[in-house]
């Protein structure tokens, strides 16, 4: 359960994170975002690996470990944020979601064939719940596309302008990003080979420091600097809040990722699409399509996150079921 709890709240503080880069990539550019937003989670996990006694750690890993916590961060912190980033420019964060949650099945069959991991008849259905969670929520955000070309956004104070939405551009980065995202759990998880939580802190701090070597290698290109430095204001505190709510979610699911499975983690962290919804009406709904059947798509996914963190001998005792359903929740996967 704890896994599955710590993956709910990455989930949570992810979509916030979206929600805050939105806002800021209105004005602002996707590498503005990335110099801003990746270096920021290293001081924040520095600290944080002190406080959950993780020092140690960080010079405790093998050559191997750091090479696949350092994989793990370019993918994701690199790689996958440029592409949620680019996505959520061109279409905004709520149709982004469901593309991302693709990435979950890409997820659950790597961890059976590469990590050993097994698939139960409880992680099934409660896979199913969470994928159809996002799908009921954002099941009616095609007819809302014609009225999306038409909403407007600040892209200046006082200047506003017309948002028009690049669906080919932004469906793209979008399974691109999920492609990432569904990859850096496996690397993670070849690198964890403990479930102390402190360890797992570390893991995320040193797979940070890899991807903002990268970034301090983007600064390299001629014209980098120049366009982060016209960064307005604006735009720069909005990357830090997203910076902050990004760090907090990435430290969350690499301390689920050292208690529980893949197979648990990658469904629940893509609850973020259903919350993303709440956020984005709340700091964005000037500049996002949104859907009538959010609550429901909300209930059914935190149904099937609450069904994928149950173990199987903990829902047989629950009754005396019938042996066709006890066969049935006894089927695993290879």
């Amino acid at each position: 359960m704890l896994g599955g709890f710590l993956a709910l709240m990455s989930a949570l503080t992810f979509a916030m994170n979206n929600a805050s880069a939105r806002r800021g990539v209105l004005s602002g550019t996707v590498l503005q975002a990335l110099s801003i937003s990746v270096p920021f989670g290293v001081p924040f996990l520095f600290l944080a690996t002190i406080l959950f006694g993780g020092y140690d750690a960080i010079g405790a890993f093998s050559r191997s470990a750091l090479g696949w916590l350092a994989a793990a961060g370019i993918v994701h912190f690199c790689m996958g944020r440029y592409c949620n980033y680019r996505a959520t420019k061109a279409i905004g964060a709520n149709l982004v979601g469901p593309l991302q949650d693709l990435n979950i099945i890409y997820s659950m069959v790597m961890a059976v064939v590469i990590l050993g991991e097994t698939i139960t008849t409880i992680k099934v259905i409660g896979f199913v719940l969470v994928m159809f969670g996002p799908m009921v929520a954002l099941g009616r955000a095609g007819k809302a596309r014609k009225s999306a070309a038409s909403k407007t956004v600040e892209a200046k104070p006082g200047k506003p302008a017309v948002f028009t939405p690049v669906y080919a551009e932004g469906y793209l980065f979008a399974l691109l990003s999920g492609l990432c995202y569904g990859t850096s759990p496996i690397l993670v998880r070849q690198a964890l080979v403990t479930s102390d939580l402190g360890t797992s802190v570390a893991a995320s701090f040193i797979s940070y420091c890899a991807a903002t070597a990268v970034v301090g290698l983007l600064m390299l290109i001629p014209g980098s600097v120049k366009e982060v430095r016209r960064m307005e204001p604006m735009a720069a505190k909005w990357f830090a809040i997203a910076g902050l709510f990004v760090a907090i979610s990435q430290m969350l699911r690499y301390m689920a990722l050292a208690v529980a499975p893949v197979t648990v983690v990658a469904p629940i962290a893509r609850l973020s699409s259903v919350f993303r919804i709440y956020f984005g009406w709340i700091l964005n709904r000037e500049h996002e399509v949104f859907s009538r059947q959010v609550l429901i798509g909300t209930v059914v996914s935190l149904c099937g996150a609450l069904v994928i963190s149950l173990d199987t001998g903990y829902v047989l005792s629950l009754a005396n079921w019938p042996d066709w359903m006890v066969r049935a929740l006894q089927w695993r996967w290879p």
